[in-house]
């Protein structure tokens, strides 16, 4: 009898353990929006700033600074070629260029001012006169505005590895 009740302990102990080791697995997030389609990475949108916060993130940022973050934002221009890339708004008049990390997905085309949260790595850069045509016209900007882009200027930059669209 001694032996048989060693036998059960064994049993129970291997049993919670194995248990325990599931729980210790990393669980993807709840995503506590309803109506939300996700891109790329499986994201959430617990603990995301919200587009102010990251606004003064990017001004205290140098040339090839970089951040890993999540933030919030209204969708203002989405490329109508493919959906490659888009501009989110952070104020009245900045905006930040998202692109997605390795081209491994593409957003809708039809998305101007819904919100989205994006995960992964924001940065400022230089951006050339021929990339800002370049994005111009996958925009749809006019030829005259196009040639009006004549100097490379700075700008806030986002690669994302996940997209959330509520």
């Amino acid at each position: 009898m001694k032996y048989f009740n060693i036998l059960i302990m064994v049993f129970v102990v291997f049993v919670g353990c194995k248990q325990g080791a599931k729980s210790l697995k990393p669980q993807p997030e709840p995503l506590t929006a309803v109506n939300v389609e996700v891109f790329g990475a499986q994201i959430g949108d617990k603990d995301a700033s919200n587009h102010k916060i990251m606004f003064e993130e990017y001004q205290k940022m140098q040339l090839l600074d970089t951040l890993s973050t999540k933030f919030s934002a209204i969708v203002k221009e989405v490329c109508k070629s493919k959906g490659c890339w888009m501009k989110l708004q952070l104020g009245q008049d900045n905006e930040v260029m998202v692109k997605f990390k390795d081209y491994g997905f593409f957003m809708p085309k039809d998305i101007e001012g819904r919100e989205v949260v994006v995960n992964g790595l924001a940065f400022v850069e230089e951006m050339s006169v021929e990339e800002q045509r370049h994005f111009a016209e996958d925009g749809g900007k006019t030829k005259e505005e196009i040639a009006q882009i004549i100097q490379p200027k700075k700008t806030y930059s986002f690669v994302a590895d996940g997209v959330l669209l509520k």
